[in-house]
């Protein structure tokens, strides 16, 4: 194994060279492996499917990292953590509404709020593998229609809260003018010109982070509902300058 000076030279140049950062995943998939199994507690029906999480969560944690959060594997086993708690509420939560549907003729003495709170809870609650998989794999798809790898989505993701915010600054400016969403899927390109006039942030900012907006545009167009959910987790990530 690399020793910690290693690795952190290895992480900071895959900041900026996403071959370096595919090669980093490469070499250390046994570690993202063995921390998804920990979390399953080596519950092999829920494996696979948290193991995508996991991988996109270290490309998060390459990104995020710096030399003040500490050694990287260790930051980076708490933001793969934090990740597949995150994606379990997620699940929770949409399997709470179903519940409570469910149960509407039944005869259950808790109220709604105890209802909601216990499936909250449950992070271990089992989900439909293959539906995220398969979701997962067509949105890697779709991106390379435009020219992108998924893991350039996560190489080219703001590192600063500030910049994060105005990216998202655009995609509610493009929300709002569909038209925009539907340049994009037509012309493959990320409408810069009107983005930045409508939204009010620099030509610049938008070129730089090309990659990550026209991900999250394209996620918000074709109800990618759990890619949403982790470009949008990814803002958690971001320095505060």
């Amino acid at each position: 194994m690399e020793t910690e000076h290693q690795i952190i030279g290895q992480v900071m140049r895959a900041k900026t060279d996403s071959a370096a950062a595919d090669e980093l995943i490469r070499q250390y998939l046994p570690f993202i492996k063995k921390e998804t199994a920990k979390f399953n507690k080596n519950d092999n029906s829920l494996y696979e499917d948290d193991l995508s999480i996991a991988m996109f969560a270290f490309y998060e944690a390459i990104n995020s990292y710096n030399k003040s959060k500490g050694a990287f594997l260790n930051f980076a086993s708490v933001v793969i953590k934090s990740r597949l708690i995150d994606f379990k509420r997620k699940e929770a939560k949409h399997s709470a509404v179903i519940s409570l549907d469910a149960q509407a003729n039944e005869e259950d003495t808790r109220d709604l709020n105890q209802r909601t709170e216990a499936t909250e809870n449950n992070i271990e609650l089992h989900i439909d593998s293959t539906g995220t998989k398969k979701e997962l794999a067509e949105f890697s798809a779709l991106l390379a229609e435009y020219g992108i790898e998924l893991t350039a989505v996560a190489d080219n993701c703001p590192k600063q809260t500030r910049t994060l915010d105005s990216c998202h600054r655009v995609l509610n400016y493009a929300k709002k003018n569909p038209y925009l969403l539907e340049l994009l899927t037509a012309t493959k390109k990320l409408p810069i010109t009107q983005l930045s006039s409508g939204s009010g942030v620099e030509k610049k900012l938008l070129e730089r982070h090309r990659k990550y907006l026209v991900a999250i545009l394209l996620a918000y167009t074709n109800g990618f509902e759990t890619i949403r959910g982790h470009l949008n987790s990814i803002k958690k990530g971001g320095d505060s300058k």
